[in-house]
């Protein structure tokens, strides 16, 4: 997960993969504009943060990391 220091969304995506027992790897990207821009790309152009992949494929941010685990298809 790509995040930034005081971004709201990445606080709430780290707490719930905590909640879930989740284990993550959090990327910062507050100091990387260069890495932001390359990650932008491989999401299709996807900006936001966080910028979560799983298994190296791009599912969204926050938003989508909740409605997938909704949905029951998430872990």
């Amino acid at each position: 997960m790509y995040t930034t220091r005081f971004c709201g969304f990445c606080i709430a995506a780290k707490n719930l993969l905590k909640k879930l027992g989740v284990e993550f790897e959090e990327i910062p990207l507050d100091h990387d504009p260069k890495l932001r821009e390359e990650i932008s790309k491989a999401a299709g152009g996807y900006s936001m943060v966080p910028m979560i992949f799983i298994d190296e494929q791009f599912i969204g941010g926050y938003t989508e990391l909740l409605q997938i685990h909704k949905a029951g298809k998430f872990p």
